[in-house]
């Protein structure tokens, strides 16, 4: 659930970084302070490209590994080590 939030939050600073880079480079809005001057093609390139990484993970970990999978998952670790655990 950690994960799906801070992605949600990261998608909506996303999106107003992407609307202050339309703005400032296709329509001439001058902003000139510091953090948002220094947005220009090459951040948003690899800032999309972090976007987009983090979301093909979040939602593909999700599809692929549910919750029966680390149910499974854990069941197996914990009978490997009760199996392998000695008891005098």
């Amino acid at each position: 659930m950690f994960k799906l939030k801070s992605f949600y939050v990261h998608a909506f600073i996303y999106v107003i970084g992407l609307l202050i880079y339309v703005l400032k480079d296709y329509y001439g809005v001058p902003f000139n302070f510091f953090p948002i001057r220094c947005i220009n093609s090459v951040v948003m390139v690899i800032w999309t490209s972090v976007f987009l990484v983090s979301a093909i993970d979040l939602f593909a970990s999700y599809k692929i590994f549910d919750e029966e999978w680390e149910e499974r998952k854990m069941k197996s670790l914990l009978d490997k080590k009760t199996k392998t655990q000695k008891w005098e």
